[in-house]
């Protein structure tokens, strides 16, 4: 399955935001583009089209999705009922590998996908590994009992305490010890990313 594999941190100085979902930003020492000219441009003037074309790729880099992939979600997005953007963030949230982030199951999303591609996970009993997968409310996502006690999730065991300081979003119910995670609803607009300006992603593909 195509993966995005560009360099996070080459990202997030381009985007001007952390879109690693690392602790640390690459934007605390080196607050401007890459290259040997990112210092001078970092108060270039960008048209219209270019602030578009940025925020679409921006939330493509966020979610770790590429431009065929981003599509379809869109296309999708605008057959739903309601507000395309709104509609947007919800298809992006509600990605299996992005739900195994926000749970606090992987430090990242790259994690997270590769979690999932590596088949550590089951959706109401039954084993998924793709990473795309919609949730839906009600649907209970668990780690598999023989992967637990070993690997991964053993050293991620110790680390509990900074699991429960975690954010996880209301729409998800996280048990801890049972590694469960239960959909309890589809994110609210106040539960949704503030991060990204989905308007002008519509504009792009409106054009």
């Amino acid at each position: 399955m195509a993966r995005n594999l560009k360099p996070r941190h080459k990202a997030s100085r381009r985007f001007g935001e952390n879109v690693a979902d690392t602790v640390k930003s690459p934007l605390a020492k080196k607050p401007y583009k890459s290259g040997v000219h990112g210092a001078k441009k970092t108060f270039a003037k960008v048209s219209e089209y270019g602030r578009q074309l940025m925020e679409k790729q921006k939330a493509k880099a966020i979610y770790g999705i590429l431009e065929r992939q981003f599509v379809l979600t869109f296309n999708k997005a605008q057959k739903m009922t309601g507000d395309v953007s709104n509609n947007l963030l919800i298809l992006l949230e509600t990605r299996l590998d992005n739900v195994i982030f926000r749970a606090g199951f992987a430090p990242t999303r790259r994690l997270a996908r590769q979690l999932v591609n590596h088949g550590h996970f089951t959706i109401d009993g039954k084993k998924t590994d793709i990473p795309s997968y919609t949730v839906k409310t009600g649907q209970v996502i668990k780690v598999k009992d023989n992967k637990v006690a070993k690997g991964y999730w053993k050293d991620l065991n110790v680390d509990k305490k900074d699991k429960e300081t975690r954010e996880v979003p209301g729409w998800l119910v996280v048990d801890n010890k049972s590694y469960t995670v239960t959909i309890g609803g589809i994110p609210n607009e106040n539960e949704l990313p503030k991060n990204i300006e989905t308007h002008l992603i519509v504009d792009f593909y409106s054009r």
